[in-house]
């Protein structure tokens, strides 16, 4: 399938001598059972997304055109969405997605780090002589441009290059905590500290760092093969390279606020939603009058593939038996038949029965909901069927017997939990 850009998406020089690799080989264990069958990255989101369709997206829309993804841990489901979905840039004109699965090529051992992971694909970016090299992690969702974040790059002559962004501080001990300079150059780095220390002025805040990073290449590969010589590494951006150059290199820090794309009320929008609360929250808040995250931009679209469904339908129209839906997105396939849907996402394919009721849930494709069932608070894996008059939602006890409920009262269904066969084949 073809796809067209506009003029505001063409690549100019800045990005002509740039190659992205994208990390997408993470687990992502805070998921739970939605990531026992697939990487964090292929995880759907947003009705018909992957979450790894925002870095691609990201790429595609600030002409980054020459793109790689580093897999590992349960690719498959991955693999077949780029496949699918990525193959409509042109090789002609040297743009590509291409896949780099591990394969042990320099030594007997996977990946052991983010750093390890670039370095066992040196003799592959070597070939393709990038003047830059962008690393980007496949499993947060944000818009981003690169190019923004590349050009200051470039202007501040800086050998690597962190993209960061402020977080309530209780939840910076997740992440790398940045400290600059009045020119933004970075003096300190701690990578997920017990007690993450403030942002000087703003008490309540941290400067972090998104896992975005912009390299010289040749830089990049000589502090590669250094740090796998360093018996004492673990091989790792955060843990070990970035400590390592941050006094001794030129390092900047990228503000997010510079770059992002669609921010909402001036708040730059970017999200690990590496919890299932977090999944949720960030799906459920797609449903809202204004939500964070613009999908709905024709100048920034985020790309993906999808099947050719028909739209979605709403059938019955009798007082006790009304296909409806409020405050909800209702992706391509869905069928609700004489039930009920409140502040919901339903992916593709989803069949909502009659009499039943599902509020505040996210419900992934091919699920079908029986009759007089009623969900609340839930995520719905994949292919998942709802028997007639299940009841969940309303006693944490009672479901927590069967199901996993978060600290939040957010309520995972899969099929393994209903005792089904399991189709994953994505």
């Amino acid at each position: 399938m073809k796809q067209h850009f506009n003029s505001g998406t063409a690549r100019n020089s800045i990005t002509r001598n740039i190659i992205a690799l994208i990390l997408a080989g993470g687990r992502g264990t805070r998921l739970k059972q939605l990531t026992d069958w697939r990487a964090k990255p292929a995880v759907p989101f947003g009705g018909k997304f992957r979450i790894i369709d925002f870095p691609l997206s990201n790429c595609v829309n600030s002409g980054v055109r020459q793109i790689c993804v580093v897999t590992q841990y349960k690719a498959q489901s991955l693999i077949r969405h780029i496949q699918r979905g990525w193959s409509f840039l042109d090789g002609r004109f040297n743009e590509y997605v291409e896949l780099l699965p591990a394969q042990q090529q320099i030594k007997e051992t996977w990946y052991q780090g983010t750093a390890d992971a670039v370095f066992q694909n040196l003799d592959y970016l070597r070939r393709h002589h990038a003047d830059y090299v962008l690393i980007l992690g496949g499993d947060h969702v944000y818009k981003m441009n690169y190019r923004k974040l590349l050009a200051e790059h470039v202007e501040k002559n800086a050998e690597l290059t962190v993209a960061c962004v402020e977080v309530p501080l209780e939840e910076a001990s997740a992440f790398g905590i940045i400290a600059v300079d009045d020119n933004w150059r970075v003096v300190d780095f701690i990578e997920k500290p017990d007690d993450p220390p403030a942002m000087p002025g703003h008490p309540d805040k941290a400067l972090v760092s998104m896992g975005i990073y912009v390299f010289n290449t040749d830089f990049l590969f000589d502090q590669l093969i250094r740090d796998h010589h360093d018996e004492n590494s673990a091989h790792d951006f955060g843990k070990d390279l970035i400590p390592y150059l941050v006094p001794r290199n030129r390092v900047y820090a990228h503000r997010f606020m510079d770059s992002c794309v669609n921010m909402a009320a001036g708040i730059p929008y970017w999200r690990d939603v590496g919890t299932v609360d977090a999944y949720w929250e960030a799906n459920i808040d797609l449903t809202t009058v204004t939500p964070d995250l613009d999908l709905y931009d024709k100048n920034w679209p985020i790309w993906t593939y999808q099947e050719q469904l028909p739209p979605a339908k709403f059938v019955f129209d009798d007082d006790k038996r009304r296909g409806q839906a409020f405050d909800s997105m209702v992706s391509g396939g869905c069928i609700i038949s004489g039930g009920t849907v409140r502040r919901s996402l339903l992916f593709s394919n989803v069949q909502v029965r009659s009499f039943s009721s599902v509020e505040d849930a996210v419900i992934l494709p091919n699920v079908d909901i029986g009759r007089n069932a009623r969900l609340k608070r839930v995520v719905v894996e994949k292919n998942c069927k709802i028997p007639e008059g299940l009841e969940v939602g309303f006693d944490a006890i009672a479901d927590s017997k069967k199901f996993h409920v978060t600290d939040k009262g957010i309520t995972l269904i899969t099929p393994e939990m209903l005792g089904q066969r399991i189709h994953y084949l994505e």
